[in-house]
């Protein structure tokens, strides 16, 4: 699998790149995880057929507002539901899993769903300590991820001399695309050496995502699947008619990190007319600092914003991240966006 890859980066529009989304399944204050999975298969049926090119979910565990924890279970029943778009994880934390399951598993996807399935991969727990121990996983697991990860691209390549060897059934022979997650150095200088396409959580670490995508594309080096770099950045979108609109519907993300750096992970909660009083000046500057390349705004004003973005990631494909608190104004923000994207909005 070769992804295409631009050379003259700096002069491309939106127009010209893939767009994708990320979804964590959001579980919000009066909904359950019933109502996520709905709310999830009906957004993919919609950037399905608008176009857009991946649709991957995260995994996260004990947080009481995302219920995409069983990863691969929920790609199987978005790829069910869908029909063109590509299905995949973003990611999943390969150190909790034993390499053989993944293997397994997304091969199985793979045969279901032929074409369709990209495996992300990350080495954070996506959980926290006492999380990390229930889930049987060592502490200071993801040292080891570049060995975990050559185990598990080992199980996809046939050798039917080898009787002996340990044989991902099914997986063996498939061709999966690989993709390393990111939000720091590590995994954007092995997605280079290995010459595969990585992905930059620019949605919450936005200090890293600079110095890590040029990184990624000074350490690159070919490979059977990639002959160039291929960088996809996640990014937040509020979008909605007015920017006063948009500020407001993003409150619930501004709850969201309140929450994550109080260590008091919560339901997704509705937006607010305003977060003063909510947090201190100090939670202010740091939640205000993780998302700030959030693009937030009117339709003109998100369409400004993203280009700008565009130009200085140089990237080959975004991920967009909208997850408004109702369902109607995460579909109209993605909608926002599309025809952002089909050039609709000048």
């Amino acid at each position: 699998m070769t992804e295409p890859s631009h050379s003259d980066s700096s002069k491309r529009s939106l127009g010209d790149i893939p767009l994708s989304v990320l979804d964590l399944a959001s579980i919000r204050q009066g909904g359950n995880a019933s109502e996520a999975f709905r709310n999830s298969m009906e957004l993919a049926r919609k950037v399905d057929e608008w176009g857009f090119n991946r649709y991957w979910l995260a995994e996260h565990h004990s947080i009481p507002g995302v219920a995409s924890s069983a990863t691969s279970v929920l790609i199987g029943h978005i790829a069910s539901g869908t029909s063109r778009i590509r299905v995949g994880s973003g990611g999943i934390m390969l150190p909790n899993h034993a390499p053989l399951v993944i293997a397994e598993q997304f091969g199985t996807l793979e045969s279901l769903y032929p074409g369709r399935i990209d495996l992300g991969l990350g080495r954070a727990p996506g959980s926290d300590q006492k999380t990390a121990r229930a889930l049987r996983r060592d502490v200071n697991a993801g040292r080891d991820f570049p060995e975990l990860l050559a185990e598990l691209r080992d199980y996809f390549q046939p050798d039917p001399d080898d009787h002996s060897r340990v044989r991902a059934v099914p997986g063996e022979g498939l061709s999966i695309p690989v993709w390393l997650l990111g939000s720091s150095d590590f995994s954007a200088r092995l997605a280079g050496q290995l010459g595969l396409p990585f992905a930059f959580a620019g949605q919450f670490a936005p200090t890293y995502m600079l110095p890590a995508l040029s990184l990624y594309r000074q350490s690159f080096r070919p490979s059977a699947m990639l002959d160039k770099p291929h960088a996809m950045v996640g990014v937040n979108v509020f979008a909605a008619g007015t920017d006063e609109q948009a500020e407001r519907l993003a409150t619930t993300l501004y709850q969201r990190f309140l929450a994550l750096i109080r260590n008091k992970p919560t339901l997704t909660l509705p937006p607010v007319d305003s977060m003063d009083g909510l947090w201190t000046p100090q939670e202010k500057y740091t939640v205000e600092s993780q998302l700030s390349t959030a693009i937030i705004g009117s339709p003109a004003k998100v369409k400004a914003k993203l280009e700008r973005f565009l130009e200085m990631t140089e990237a080959d494909e975004l991920m967009i991240v909208s997850d408004a608190y109702d369902q109607k104004d995460r579909i109209h923000s993605y909608e926002i966006v599309k025809n952002i994207w089909r050039g609709e909005i000048k």
